[in-house]
């Protein structure tokens, strides 16, 4: 949230003054300090005011650290990237590390694609896939999409949050977008609007540029966001899906997406008293590897853990397991 320019709004309100002088001279009236006066002080309560609160409102419902939050009771890699712990029912930083230092997302950067799908898309929308969704680089994650497979907006979500499929994301971009540096503006918009300032983004799948980063703390505000849609929600908290794709010829395949989450595939056991509802992964050479979630303790209290940029698998889970073995019961 970009913090209050004081003087600009000094500079309004002598706007405001000079309007009200002109104004009252070419009235005619004859009270013109009582006038001016009051226009100044209904001015002032219009805005001014509403402008000098606005951050402490936006900020009211969000967890907000400037500093490191370290723990005895939370033992994380020193050679992590970023790491926090948030409690979104108490609005608190329980843990954190690095927080606001731009980092490659990688692919953690389909949940703000996939926010602006949900804002602007619907769901039973039928979407083609073109060439341009395949050309991917080599080693990229994909679904395995043909150029003229016909899906649903709903199907491409869950290529993309589960199976974290770069060519989803792009087909997922020009239907949203109509293309992909339209729907690259609408992401940089949306972050902004939600207190992201410190992200820029250059596509939709998180594939490595150098100016694409964000923050651990911008990727805790977007994420928040989502998690306040169902759907979202729903999505995360999905082992497996099928998709029943039409293809070019008019033919059905049916394709089935496991989730990457450790967590949810049971690959990787959740710490006693927590419940991991889902979340995204990624990686690529410059962002390490990364994991964002949404947990519950015992009694459903909310929170979300975020690891960036662990040098291996192994790690980013030891690290999040235990990041989560701190949660308050």
């Amino acid at each position: 949230m970009r913090s209050i320019n004081k003087t600009y709004i000094r500079k309004v309100l002598k706007t405001g003054v000079l309007f009200a002088s002109v104004f009252l001279c070419v009235s005619g009236c004859t009270d013109k300090k009582n006038a001016e006066k009051d226009m100044i002080a209904e001015y002032e309560t219009s805005v001014y005011d509403a402008s000098l609160y606005e951050g402490a409102l936006f900020s009211e419902s969000l967890c907000v650290a400037s500093e490191d939050v370290l723990r005895e009771d939370c033992k994380v890699d020193e050679g992590l990237h970023a790491a926090a712990l948030f409690d979104l029912e108490k609005k608190d930083v329980l843990y954190s590390t690095r927080i606001h230092e731009h980092l490659a997302p990688a692919s953690t950067t389909k949940i703000l694609t996939a926010y602006v799908a949900l804002n602007y898309g619907n769901l039973d929308d039928k979407v083609i896939v073109s060439e341009k969704a395949l050309d991917l680089e080599e080693g990229s994650s994909v679904c395995n999409l043909k150029v003229g497979d016909t899906l649903t907006l709903k199907d491409l979500l869950y290529g993309l949050m589960l199976r974290s499929g770069n060519d989803s994301a792009v087909a997922i971009a020009e239907h949203i977008g109509g293309s992909i540096d339209a729907f690259v503006d609408m992401m940089n918009e949306e972050a902004w609007k939600l207190g992201a300032t410190n992200s820029h983004f250059m596509n939709p799948h998180g594939l490595h540029h150098e100016e694409h980063y964000t923050t651990a703390y911008d990727l805790y505000l977007m994420f928040n966001q989502c998690l306040k849609n169902e759907t979202f929600v729903e999505i995360i908290n999905t082992p497996s899906y099928q998709a029943d794709i039409m293809q070019a010829d008019g033919s059905v395949r049916s394709d089935t997406w496991k989730t990457s989450n450790a967590y949810l595939s049971e690959d990787v056991p959740m710490p006693e008293h927590v419940t991991v509802v889902g979340g995204k992964t990624g990686t690529t050479d410059q962002a390490g590897r990364c994991l964002i979630l949404y947990n519950q303790n015992d009694s459903k209290k909310p929170f979300i853990s975020i690891v960036m940029g662990a040098p291996d698998k192994t790690v980013l889970y030891q690290d999040m397991t235990a990041l989560m073995a701190s949660i308050p019961q």
